[in-house]
């Protein structure tokens, strides 16, 4: 039987704070009946999460989650906002290495490395994401580009953090384009991840760790990607602006 999935909203750098709380609100109160079947988490901005903490509460269904962070936990670092400081705001997890942070602002695989240490070490949850461009895929690298991202943040973590850990593949060709992995090729690209933990790790280990697909998720293709054997779930993006589509998403993953 699959594991239960997870589907976690990306909301990027959208909406003000009484957006955000209302968005908040209407996640809530449509994944009552949700509660024990899936893994729901929303990501808002940094100006928002004290808001968006109080709609969902402390025990909430739905987890509140931070779309970046940085690694030093407090000191001369104009700007950023630390792990502790997010936990503080009542995060539970955080994203680390999106697509768009390895791309549009140079995170390279060493800083990456750092933050999902530092994040671990302070309690929260963190889902790592990975992925190719389309250069990359055309060319016959992305295992290649895939197995360094995740090597160089992952296989350092100790034991008893593992669990902690969510992965997230996402093409970078896929992401806000309105393009998608077909689900073969997305599962291509999980299984040899799920492989690769189970190489490195414990076959045991590899089996808890969720790894999700991000890429243009929407109701009309979530359900065939969700079909697949080592897809435990989504990280999207767009359509979890619109909480009628994320709580599709959210319904077609509770029945599988």
């Amino acid at each position: 039987m699959k594991r239960k999935l997870h589907v976690y909203g990306n909301w990027k750098l959208h909406n003000k704070i009484r957006e955000s709380e209302e968005l908040a609100k209407a996640v809530k109160e449509g994944s009552v009946k949700y509660k024990n079947k899936v893994n729901i988490g929303v990501a808002p901005v940094y100006t928002s999460l004290i808001n968006v903490r109080n709609i969902l509460g402390d025990n909430s269904t739905v987890k509140l989650l931070a779309q970046n962070g940085y690694p030093k936990p407090k000191g001369a670092f104009t700007g950023e906002v630390s792990f502790p400081l997010l936990k503080d705001a009542g995060c539970r997890g955080v994203i680390i290495g999106h697509s768009e942070r390895r791309h549009l602002f140079n995170e390279s695989n060493e800083l990456i490395s750092e933050k999902v240490e530092s994040a671990l070490q302070t309690g929260l949850d963190v889902t790592l994401c990975l992925g190719e461009t389309l250069e990359q895929r055309e060319n016959g690298e992305t295992w290649q580009v895939i197995e360094k991202q995740l090597t160089s943040s992952m296989f350092h973590v100790p034991p008893t953090y593992r669990e902690k850990l969510v992965i997230a593949y996402e093409p970078v060709w896929a992401i806000g384009t309105g393009k998608t992995a077909t689900p073969e090729q997305a599962q291509e690209v999980h299984a040899q991840i799920r492989n690769k933990l189970e190489k490195s790790w414990l076959k045991d280990t590899s089996e808890k760790i969720a790894i999700l697909y991000g890429g243009s998720v929407k109701p009309k293709n979530a359900k065939s990607l969700f079909e697949q054997p080592d897809i435990d779930g989504a990280l999207v993006g767009g359509a979890s602006l619109d909480p009628e589509s994320f709580l599709k998403i959210i319904d077609i993953a509770s029945h599988l």
